[in-house]
């Protein structure tokens, strides 16, 4: 059963306690609804708590273009290995020591690039929600960034559904109907249902339908 936005909120702030820093991880598949999620979270904390939380989007870390078509990997951007998982690491361990603001990366989505220094966490941002689909992934360089959340929640989302928006995705960035479906059928999809199937165990599940 999917929990109510506003029990979600105060389960976070009884966890966050009066910690300096507290990080959580929302994970889930492309075209779950983590930005949007992770927004309304913020907003909803914000409420409670003036100016407490912040979002960190794991997109930021895109590796870009110039680094991916040398590698041959500018197809398949979007999988695992075109992310700089070392680099959202070591950001995170800068966000839990709380002792000074961070500067980190946003993805610019019309642009096709990451900005550098796009958005600062503050001293006062006690709860930041970091958002993305491979934090929880169990392979490769994403078990290493765990010890940095202290709490996880994962988006699910029926694959009809996420397929559908996926191909939505596609069209509005001027994608014809091909190639949004085959964009979204051997790309993205493939990439859903890695995260499905090899993320760990979230402390909350959200569940979606539609």
């Amino acid at each position: 059963m999917t929990p109510h936005i506003h029990d979600v909120v105060t389960r976070l702030l009884e966890a966050a306690g009066e910690r300096r820093r507290f990080i959580v991880a929302l994970a889930g598949p492309p075209a779950a609804g983590k930005s949007f999620l992770s927004s309304w979270l913020c907003r909803e904390l914000d409420a409670r708590q003036a100016g407490c939380a912040a979002v960190v989007p794991m997109d930021g870390y895109h590796f870009d273009n110039a680094v991916l078509e040398p590698r041959g990997h500018l197809p398949i951007k979007g999988a695992p290995e075109t992310f700089d998982a070392e680099g959202l690491r070591c950001d995170l361990e800068r966000l839990k020591r709380a002792d000074r603001e961070v500067a980190v990366p946003v993805f610019d989505r019309p642009l096709d690039l990451a900005r550098a220094g796009g958005r600062l966490i503050t001293t006062e941002h006690r709860i930041v929600i970091v958002e993305g689909n491979y934090l929880l992934l169990d392979e490769g360089p994403w078990p290493a960034l765990r010890d940095a959340f202290d709490f996880s929640l994962f988006l699910e989302v029926p694959d009809e559904v996420l397929e559908a928006r996926l191909i939505e995705r596609w069209l509005e960035m001027g994608q014809d109907q091909a190639g949004a479906i085959e964009r979204t059928r051997h790309k993205d999809m493939l990439n859903a249902r890695l995260i499905n199937t090899r993320s760990v165990a979230a402390d909350l599940h959200w569940v979606a339908s539609d």
